[in-house]
């Protein structure tokens, strides 16, 4: 049972921690569809003393949770701390695709790590995916579950790649995937922008702020403690506890867990280097009516497979929810609906004149390799981070290693844990700028179909 020592805690920790800046504007929800149609969520409180826990997660996004509940699931003694208020990052703001598959292609990470790492990885990507819906199922989560998703191909070389990417997930007994010539594509989504694709049986779409809230409120029924609008600044550890530091309290603990991924800001300096914070953008139509169900008839969600995609689908009352756009180092662009209207435009045009309600941006952590990363600080603090833009999926996945690790089936986590993570080149001043000019030499292979 957590317990609470009554110490005067708001002098002992603010005259020693670190000045690290607030990242969530008081922990409010941005201007977002998804936050304008959340599920009622309790008012959680604020860490304001000092407490002892068996283990504690910092972070309230899919990795902090999908490891909270998982530990709690095996009868742990649970706290998490969140800076903002669940979900208010990546987790909430997110195209809400449920895509197997991580950013880095299984031929890649073959090219970089081996056939091994590539064997580990192909054996384990769409777990991540069974995770999400056997929540959903066991709890009860009310977050629009809808099923499959599409890769689109604008031109017979990205059918190419899309062909070699089917095969070779057929030779690890993947067979929900199926190839699409345009005539097929246009079945599930009416526009003339594509070639053909692939569809994913196994994939689908949900309401990803929803599905935060509803993992956090089953993290609560199990006996787990969270608390909201507590900003972490430092994390100490000796050999027998760890100590997280928090504005206004602590959580003294066996173990710890980190998984601020994006909005880690400089907490730990170990890890700052490691990613690189990216925005996209959202924007979300008025509802549309009859007219979804004639560019969308299926309902699939849908992401193309250039280098800076688009991604879209329908909400759950009919709007078309788009994304897109990249800004490396995490700023939002002036005017996001001016940025990604016109990538809509281009795929429907038949949406030139609808309204836009809502446009937001949110940060995901992008590593060198693209491949998420996981390991220890020390022996009882572990880390999650990097999932380069698949976070939905693999952020689920890797909850559920690291709670495993922290039981004692560390197979999975050490396999992950030992492929090495790649700094960006130049360090943390060249790595947006290093970054900037390789998106321009892939939007040229874009563009130019090589």
């Amino acid at each position: 049972m957590t317990t609470t020592t009554n110490t005067n805690t708001n002098n002992s920790v603010n005259n020693n921690k670190r000045q690290i800046p607030h990242y969530s504007d008081h922990g409010t929800y941005p201007d977002s569809y998804y936050a304008a149609s959340r599920n009622p969520k309790p008012d959680r409180p604020t860490l304001k003393d000092d407490i002892v826990t068996e283990i504690c997660v910092v972070g309230g996004g899919y990795s902090g949770l999908s490891t909270a509940l998982h530990l709690i699931e095996s009868d742990h003694e649970v706290v998490v701390l969140e800076g903002a208020q669940i979900g208010w990052g990546a987790s909430g703001r997110n195209g809400g695709q449920i895509v197997n598959g991580l950013n880095a292609s299984l031929e890649k990470i073959k090219k970089s790590y081996g056939q091994q790492n590539a064997d580990f990885v192909g054996h384990l990507v769409t777990r991540g995916g069974k995770i999400i819906r056997r929540f959903i199922r066991d709890y009860n989560i009310d977050c629009d579950l809808k099923e499959k998703n599409i890769f689109a191909a604008f031109n017979q070389g990205q059918m190419r790649d899309l062909q070699a990417t089917h095969a070779l997930w057929e030779s690890y007994g993947m067979h929900d995937r199926e190839m699409l010539g345009k005539n097929a594509i246009q079945e599930y989504v009416n526009t003339d922008a594509y070639v053909g694709g692939m569809i994913d049986h196994s994939g689908g779409h949900i309401h990803p702020l929803n599905l935060a809230l509803g993992e956090a409120a089953a993290i609560e029924s199990g006996g787990g403690i969270i608390y909201e609008n507590t900003l972490v600044v430092d994390v100490e550890y000796g050999d027998d506890k760890v100590k997280v530091i928090t504005e206004f309290g602590t959580v003294t603990c066996k173990k710890a867990v980190i998984c601020g991924n994006a909005y880690l800001n400089k907490v730990i300096p170990k890890l700052t280097d490691r990613v690189m914070p990216v925005s996209t953008q959202i924007i979300a139509t008025e509802p549309l009516g009859n007219l979804a169900d004639e560019l969308i008839p299926s309902d699939v969600c849908v992401e193309d497979v250039r280098y800076i995609l688009d991604y879209y689908r329908l909400s759950a009352d009919k709007r078309m929810l788009f994304g897109g756009g990249t800004v490396y180092g995490g700023q939002d662009p002036a005017d996001i609906t001016a940025k990604i209207r016109p990538n809509m435009n281009k795929i429907f045009p038949q949406l030139q004149d609808v309204k836009i309600d809502y446009a937001w941006s949110g940060n995901f952590a992008l590593s060198f390799s693209r491949v998420p990363q996981m390991g220890q600080l020390h022996k009882n603090v572990y880390f999650a981070h990097g999932y380069s833009g698949h976070g939905v999926t693999g952020s689920h996945l890797f909850g559920q290693i690291l709670a495993n690790a922290i039981n004692g089936d560390t197979k999975e986590f050490d396999t992950f844990a030992q492929i090495p993570w790649i700094p960006f080149p130049g360090g943390r001043a060249l790595r947006v700028p290093y970054s900037v000019v390789g998106s321009w030499w892939y939007a040229f292979k874009d563009q130019t179909g090589l």
